[in-house]
């Protein structure tokens, strides 16, 4: 599938959302349901080394829906060998009729040692896995088009790979600048497709305490995120306490409807094909009350 199409395919907005890992396969079934039902163009959820494995879930979402693209975001380049990613990406694409977008990412550091792997040269991992996918023999049935594939990239070196070996990038916990940024080292024809983190919440307090204890704490703790918003300006004291006002806000789009959909609009301006947002919730949960109000404003275009 070529870069056109699978920009039209999913869409400008889709959703990302860590939580259908956490609950029972049956409330993922319906979450999806719903989701596609709103009319989101794609569903994106992550992998971590506790979490559900990434291709058995996404069989669980497909299976659970009709339209809507399934995708990766990312697939743990170290979660199985590269053979078994090229045989599983063929394996959903041809059953759920090119359903199934795969991102892949090379993680960070302390995630992938709870797996028993060392991290060391990401970028050469990452070529040195996609020619082992691209090499891979594999006998089953191949959907036309091919599956399509995108890297997680926040440098501008893992940004070139992903022009050069995949349909585009999928970006996640970064502000607008970035996928401005982005863009220009991707040029005019690849996927840029950033995850946002959204709060309808309108009380600057509240919604900074929230995001900061279920989003921006975690991943401040994680070496390549950091250095990657020193890029951007950041400094020592934007990364303490879950990350400082300013920080939180470029990262965070919080507030109503219209402050969401503004946030929205500035990735795509700056160069996004397709937006994911990731609604954050105080108890962990689905956040479908924040899609059901979201959708309105942000699939209006």
């Amino acid at each position: 599938m070529d870069q056109h199409a699978l920009a039209s395919r999913i869409g400008r907005v889709g959703v990302w959302h860590g939580g259908l890992g956490r609950v029972p396969a049956a409330a993922a079934r319906q979450a999806a349901r719903e989701i596609e039902q709103l009319g989101y163009g794609a569903l994106w959820f992550g992998e971590g080394p506790a979490s559900k494995e990434a291709f058995s879930h996404a069989g669980l979402l497909l299976s659970a829906t009709e339209r809507i693209t399934v995708a990766t975001g990312i697939a743990n380049i170290w979660g199985r060998d590269a053979a078994a990613a090229n045989a599983a990406t063929h394996t959903l694409a041809e059953a759920y009729e090119g359903r199934f977008l795969l991102g892949l990412g090379a993680s960070h550091a302390p995630l992938v040692s709870m797996r028993g792997h060392t991290y060391a040269k990401p970028l050469a991992t990452m070529r040195d896995y996609l020619d082992a996918m691209d090499g891979a023999p594999y006998e089953g049935p191949v959907a036309e088009p091919a599956p399509a594939r995108v890297l997680a990239a926040l440098g501008p070196k893992m940004l070139e790979l992903s022009r050069g070996r995949a349909a585009g990038a999928h970006s996640y916990f970064v502000p607008t600048e970035h996928t401005a940024g982005a863009r220009e080292i991707l040029g005019a024809g690849p996927l840029l497709a950033p995850e946002q983190a959204v709060l309808l919440e309108t009380d600057p307090a509240a919604a900074r305490a929230l995001a900061r204890e279920h989003y921006t704490r975690f991943y401040l703790e994680l070496p390549n995120y950091v250095g990657n918003l020193r890029r951007f300006g950041f400094e020592d004291e934007d990364f303490t306490g879950g990350g400082s006002d300013r920080l939180v806000d470029a990262i965070v789009a919080w507030g109503d409807a219209d402050a969401i959909r503004t946030r929205v609009r500035a990735h795509l301006d700056a160069g996004a094909d397709h937006v994911s947002i990731q609604p954050l919730v105080a108890d962990r949960g689905l956040g479908l009350e924040q899609l059901r109000e979201l959708a309105p404003a942000l699939l209006a275009d």
